[in-house]
């Protein structure tokens, strides 16, 4: 891989007819289950889930900042945290993290320290979206690993609803 060469490779969604879109669908489903279940309790409404290279569920995590008086407490950094746990191991090779949310910084370094394999998340964040819109931790100079990310499953439904849990917070 030359220097210049990106780590991550960033795909579009499948159609909607592809098996892979499926089981893409059903996942992100989970996650904005989880994302709903924040947004209840007070939190910004973003849910993580991770599977296994089996594609078996092994963590499931919702924003928890306010709650736990703890800013790194967001879905993706607990889900990876929850799954470190399951597979007794920090690497998560082989694994798939999804999320409703394009990764903050934060949480887009988190996800290449863990070595996962494929990102799927469903809105963009203009504001501080660090896989693609704002910024691009993957393919920054201290990335080492190379990240697949699958973006805009889901994501209009993504969108509206962190876009409702906003508009009737500030009016």
């Amino acid at each position: 891989m030359s220097e210049n060469s990106p780590k991550s490779r960033t795909y579009p969604p499948p159609p909607i007819d592809d098996p892979s879109y499926l089981l893409h669908r059903k996942w992100m489903m989970e996650a904005l289950e989880l994302a709903q279940r924040a947004g209840e309790a007070g939190e910004v409404p973003v849910g993580a889930v991770i599977v296994d290279a089996k594609g078996r569920l092994i963590a499931i995590a919702q924003n928890r900042r306010e709650r736990d008086n703890d800013p790194t407490a967001h879905a993706e950094i607990l889900a990876l945290r929850a799954a470190g746990r399951v597979l007794n191991n920090w690497h998560l090779n082989g694994c798939t993290l999804y999320v409703t949310l394009e990764p903050c910084p934060m949480c887009a370094g988190a996800i290449v320290q863990s070595r996962i394999s494929l990102l799927v998340y469903g809105a963009d964040d203009p504001k501080t979206g660090a896989i693609r819109t704002a910024a691009n931790i993957p393919d920054g100079p201290c990335s080492y690993h190379k990240l697949s990310v699958l973006a805009g499953i889901l994501e209009s439904p993504c969108r509206q609803q962190l876009q409702s849990w906003f508009s009737q917070r500030r009016g």
